[in-house]
């Protein structure tokens, strides 16, 4: 993937991508896993996240090979665990491979599944940080969801949330759910939102406090 000079600008300033996690993406690539994968800069801010709001406890939809679960794990406070849900088995399987080479498998729970299927198990307990980087025309549902599962100070983060601008369009089921989304999460008064473009500008994440 090429970068834009902001990206190589600021990759050099953290230091490049990490050898590891780099290795994993182009393992993964070439056992038929889609590159898609959140970028270095989204992981940096997972962690700020992370590590801001003292998440002793993480929720993430959709795992794929585990970049973005690694990167949390590594900023977890001790004691602090990942529930991460992965719809296809193949992935969750690369996934926890991943885990142990990176020394996280301990602080990394994979639940195979579809989200939705798997999310009114958890009902009654309570996460510090939500991930949403699942299938995007069920991110209203992940946001409700999201809401129940969360209590004051805790942190929701999505990615996508732009698609590369064709929530403007919104004509197709992906789009569609995606613009409602952004509706929702900018609109709800429980929740303080922010927009954060990615270096490239073609994509962004929301990154939301709940009140």
């Amino acid at each position: 993937m090429d970068e834009t000079p902001l990206q190589h600008y600021a990759d050099e300033l953290y230091g490049g991508e990490d050898p590891l996690l780099a290795q994993m993406r182009d393992e993964a690539v070439r056992e038929g896993v889609p590159a898609i994968q959140v970028p270095p800069e989204l992981g940096r801010l997972l962690q700020v996240m992370v590590a801001s709001t003292r998440a002793t406890r993480v929720l993430e939809l959709g795992t794929l090979f585990g970049y973005s679960s690694i990167v949390m794990a590594r900023a977890l406070p001790p004691g602090g665990r990942i529930l991460s849900l992965e719809f296809n088995e193949k992935h969750a399987a690369i996934a926890r491979r991943n885990f142990e080479r990176a020394g996280v498998a301990d602080r990394i729970e994979v639940r195979v599944g579809r989200a939705l299927d798997l999310l009114p198990s958890l009902q009654g307990q309570s996460f510090g940080l939500v991930f949403i980087d699942a299938d995007k025309e069920s991110y209203p549902s992940y946001l409700e969801w999201s809401l129940r599962l969360t209590q004051t100070g805790a942190a929701i983060v999505a990615d996508n949330v732009w698609r590369h601008g064709s929530v403007m369009d919104a004509d197709d089921a992906d789009s569609r759910g995606l613009a409602q989304f952004n509706r929702d999460v900018t609109h709800n008064p429980a929740l303080i939102t922010a927009i954060v473009p990615r270096l490239s500008g073609s994509d962004a994440a929301s990154v939301s406090v709940v009140r």
